[in-house]
């Protein structure tokens, strides 16, 4: 397929690479184009805006950071509705929210083009290896159409339900990642203040009931003081901010994902937005006093992180 690919940061870069290595033709377009002369460098066309990536394609793919940033990709003066020939198939895989997916396929439709949000959970290490979990929301015969593109990228691949449906997934997973954040900072303070060795901790319980993605991928970053980001700080606070609007419209309460939401804006007003999600559990050991997670909070600060 001609395919456009919109976003060639963390994630786009590896998941626009696997369409490339399955014969696809490619054209990119990012904010910042060195993010894809790696791209570029293997064959994939630069556009000069998402109008002009989408012009004469097949299928067109974005995965941006922000809802606002979706809105402006695809309504904008430049955006990729503006152009003169659309590609058949759009597909957001940005976490965005399920109003806006809603939005995008009203508007693709009212243009005679089908609309699909499908976004990702799996990271950097999921998108480089094309073993992503996406889920889908958007008409059958159109995810029909595309869904080979899905498994270039991804392990998991489910059709949700219709537009808006897969951005619904994606908060139940954001959901789901609150309590598992939260519970592994305040299990590794109460592994500190208890005097116990944390590594050997999540050796010991890293394979039992309590086991997560989360203590296994960031349990050892943590016990290094490496917050590097797999998944920025801010990104993850605009999720939950997504999740409690949706939240409010159901008349559903959610009093945990409230109390994390809470500490990840004090995160980011701090400075610490660019770190990866997991510097919650040294801003709550410093908030217990640690002297050590105290020390990293400010070398962070400092760094710009």
């Amino acid at each position: 397929m001609k395919i456009a690919f919109l976003g060639t940061g963390i994630m786009g870069g590896h998941m626009a690479g696997h369409l490339l290595a399955a014969g696809h033709e490619l054209t990119v377009f990012n904010r910042t184009r060195s993010k894809a002369e790696a791209l570029i460098s293997r064959g994939a066309r630069w556009a000069e805006s998402p109008r002009l990536a989408a012009e004469g394609q097949d299928v067109l793919i974005s995965i941006v950071g922000m809802p606002d940033d979706v809105q402006e990709v695809y309504m904008g003066e430049q955006g990729v509705f503006g152009a003169s020939d659309p590609p058949e198939v759009v597909i957001d895989m940005t976490t965005s929210t399920p109003t806006l997916a809603r939005t995008l396929a009203e508007a693709a439709t009212a243009r005679g083009i089908a609309s699909i949000d499908a976004p990702v959970s799996g990271g950097p290490v999921g998108a480089e290896s094309a073993s992503l979990s996406i889920m889908v929301g958007g008409d059958t015969d159109a995810v029909a159409r595309v869904w080979s593109l899905f498994e270039s990228m991804g392990k998991t691949v489910i059709h949700q339900g219709g537009p808006g449906y897969g951005q619904h997934t994606k908060m139940v997973n954001q959901i789901l990642l609150a309590g598992s954040m939260i519970g592994l900072a305040e299990s590794m303070a109460y592994a500190e203040a208890a005097g116990l060795d944390p590594a050997k901790v999540i050796s010991s319980i890293r394979d039992g009931a309590a086991g997560s993605r989360a203590l296994t991928d960031f349990g050892p970053k943590i016990l290094k003081g490496d917050f590097t980001p797999g998944f920025y700080a801010k990104h993850y606070l605009k999720d939950l901010g997504i999740a409690l609007d949706e939240a409010a419209r159901m008349d559903l309460k959610l009093p945990m994902l409230a109390l994390v939401q809470g500490f990840y804006d004090r995160i980011c007003r701090q400075g610490l937005n660019q770190c990866g999600t997991h510097v919650l559990s040294a801003v709550m050991a410093a908030d217990q006093g640690s002297e050590q997670a105290s020390r990293a909070l400010s070398g962070l600060k400092s760094a710009g992180q």
